[in-house]
């Protein structure tokens, strides 16, 4: 059977740019997927995928017309129900052969087989093989339906009777199998070979595909349409950066941008625009916004970064005199940022401390109350932390009294997303300190780089006491995530507030940060009213967070090491540095033995029968062995606690490898669990000794093979 390439299009309506890429992907993944399932394309065949604004597309390498037979084997029944006593056909047999397209000249033919306790009758037959014809609606179909679409359209078809479902009307269907057209019918379409281009500037219009190995060229040649998504948003980064290499300007870095506009254009033209220099007194921030959300623009900014006055435009069409498409899109960008500079003027006309008051009529939550009172709470737990980390405690709670007023902004109600960034510059012109306009600026940082220094102490305790605000009432109120639904993303809070603990940990230094978990939720508790939240807030949201931390960290050290280290929840910003000894320890020729040691260490602890003593008594030594492992604990175990004491976890632990002979040596030669009470007890204290000493860094059980 030959093989040839096989294409399938959708021509459609305009597509949902922001999902383009998507469906792109998926639309071709899963008709390969399902073409190959039924035996018509290689596993291994190459899939390309095409995706532009009004077409979604595949092409698929060595897909077979029909597939090949199958040799297959159906169990009929059991011998008893199928055969009578002189091993003729029952009638239940015959209707069953029937059911098959088989007639009782196949009795003989069928294989008997064990069954579990009984013997069953099977009849072996061939499957004939799919047809392309036949398999390519069932396909394309699956392809469909398993689209990463959340609603899809419902609309009629050109007989006014029927209607189908997708993303957007298909108006056309193109099915080649090399030169040839697969007669099928999808969407109420039929398959044929021809195509639509580019609204404007198609050389031809339908392009007729004359082979699915044809198609991306033909597109591009007489369709003017570039059909690979992948290869589309090549040539637009290739422009951008031509267009703004004269001026010696970059364009700014966007990649959902990026990838938006590439699904709004089929060939793209990129062009440079400018605005006048005047708007450039407004915040950067709002101006890259308003271009880019509004419009689609790629600022340019200098060498330093700085924001200039020009833009880049990436075009669908183009003309041979571009001007008329410069000027124009220009005039519509300067309302845009006309607005900008209006909302900033008036904005700072009232003070971010007047605005405060107005924050009582705004809901944060109908159980949690209002942003006033939700400001209140970030107060004191700001407050609260600033005394911990030796921040200065009027400025923290000066920022977390002003933090939100930014929220009743014209420009924050227009653009939300500068919640914070707004703040800080309306900070700067009340003449705010510049630790409290910064840490308002900083209030909704997600992601910082592990290298990054804290400069302003502010800045952590906001983000703290903000994020802890947050993380208690809502966990408490019982709107805890579940599954992959987090609309409060408390585990994205879960993270900031670890990383604040390791950014201020490394900025207290020699001297350690002092603020704990522990105390820090309970404190955040006491700031809602009594009997709002739930009893058990405070266990489950430090397991909560302390699983996000282990999450994070699992890919870097393995599962037996944060196994070993998450034990005992020690502090969040000693974490790291415990995991990091850890691996080095388990690189170490002692750690198996040391760790498989301790495991029976701890299982013969958690079975003994009443408290046991912390101290053993060399007085009551019987066996060498004894005393050899106590005098060993007398010398390793100062070291080992000195070491940890200093934070240097890696040498605690590598102290302990000296141990690895006592401890086999008694396990070889003493029997814990003496007839004689005294000595049994005085065993169980020694071993308790051990067990301190081994486990004060991580649980080095959970190390054991």
């Amino acid at each position: 059977m030959s093989a040839k390439a096989l294409l399938v299009e959708l021509f459609v309506e305009e597509l949902p740019p922001k999902a383009l890429k998507k469906l792109g992907e998926a639309f071709a993944a899963s008709l390969a997927e399902s073409l190959v399932a039924q035996g018509l394309a290689d596993a291994k065949a190459a899939v390309t995928d095409f995706a532009t604004p009004r077409r979604l597309g595949v092409r698929i390498e060595n897909v077979l017309a029909r597939s090949a037979d199958k040799p297959v084997s159906t169990k009929l029944m059991p011998v008893r129900v199928g055969l009578d006593a002189e091993g003729k056909a029952t009638p239940a047999l015959i209707k069953r052969l029937a059911a098959l397209g088989a007639d009782t000249s196949a009795v003989s033919q069928l294989r008997r087989a064990a069954d579990g306790k009984s013997e069953a009758l099977f009849h072996d037959g061939i499957a004939p093989g799919t047809t392309l014809t036949e398999g390519l609606p069932r396909a394309l179909e699956a392809a469909m339906a398993k689209l990463p679409i959340p609603k899809v359209m419902t609309y009629q078809l050109a007989d006014g009777w029927r209607t189908v479902n997708f993303v957007r009307p298909v108006h056309g269907l193109v099915a080649l199998h090399g030169a040839d057209i697969v007669p099928i019918s999808v969407l109420g379409l039929q398959a044929g070979r021809d195509t639509q281009g580019h609204r404007f500037e198609a050389r031809v219009n339908p392009v007729t595909i004359q082979s699915a190995d044809s198609y991306a060229s033909q597109l591009n040649d007489d369709g003017a349409v570039i059909a690979s998504f992948a290869e589309r948003r090549a040539e637009i980064v290739r422009q951008l950066r031509a267009g703004a290499a004269p001026s010696g300007l970059q364009a700014i870095e966007d990649d959902a941008l990026l990838d938006e506009v590439t699904a709004l254009v089929e060939r793209p033209n990129v062009l440079v625009g400018q605005f006048e220099t005047a708007f450039l007194e407004v915040p950067p921030e709002c101006l890259i916004l308003t271009m880019k959300a509004n419009q689609k623009y790629f600022p340019l900014l200098d060498a330093a970064g700085k924001l200039t006055n020009q833009f880049l435009i990436v075009s669908n069409i183009s003309p041979d005199d571009a001007s008329a498409v410069i000027h124009g899109n220009e005039r519509v960008v300067r309302p845009r940022l006309a607005d900008a500079k209006f909302f900033f003027d008036q904005d700072r006309k009232k003070t971010l401390e007047s605005r405060v008051p107005g924050l009582a009529k705004v809901v944060y939550h109908n159980k949690l109350g209002t942003q006033g009172e939700r400001v209140e709470r970030v107060r004191a737990i700001a407050c609260w932390v600033a005394e911990q980390v030796g921040a200065d405690v009027a400025a923290s709670d000066r920022a977390a009294l002003l933090a939100k007023a930014d929220l009743l902004t014209d420009m924050v109600g227009e653009f939300p997303e500068l919640q914070g960034i707004m703040g800080g510059y309306y900070a700067r012109h009340d003449g705010e300190d510049e630790s409290v306009a910064q840490a308002i600026a900083d209030q909704y940082l997600v992601r910082r780089e592990e290298t990054e220094a804290v400069t302003n102490l502010v800045s952590e305790v906001l983000q703290i006491a903000d994020r802890m605000e947050t993380l208690v009432g809502i966990w408490g109120i019982g709107l805890k995530p579940t599954g992959d639904k987090d609309p409060f993303a408390l585990r994205r809070h879960a993270l900031s507030v670890i990383k604040s603990f390791q950014l201020l940990d490394a900025t207290a230094g020699a001297a350690g940060l002092h603020l704990k978990l522990d105390d820090l939720i309970a404190f955040a508790l006491t700031v809602f009213p009594s009997g709002l939240l739930a009893d058990n807030v405070a266990e489950e949201l430090k397991l909560f967070i302390y699983e996000r931390n282990a999450n994070q960290l699992a890919p870097l050290y393995g599962a037996e090491a944060i196994a070993a280290v998450f034990a005992s929840y020690p502090p969040l910003q000693e974490v790291g540095k415990r995991l990091s000894a850890v691996r080095v320890f388990a690189t170490l020729p002692e750690s198996q033995s040391l760790a498989a040691a301790n495991k029976r260490v701890g299982n013969i602890l958690k079975k003994a029968e009443g408290a046991v003593g912390e101290a053993a008594d060399p007085a009551r030594f019987v066996e060498a062995a004894e005393t050899a492992l106590f005098d060993a604990l007398g010398e390793i175990a100062p070291r080992a606690d000195s070491a940890f004491a200093a934070g240097d976890y890696t040498a605690s632990l590598q102290a302990l490898a000296a141990l690895r002979g006592p401890v086999d040596a008694f396990f070889d030669h003493v029997m814990v669990n003496a007839d004689d009470p005294a000595l049994k007890a005085n065993r169980l204290a020694l071993l308790n000794q051990l067990h301190r000493t081994m486990n004060r860094v991580a649980d080095i059980s959970r190390l054991a093979a």
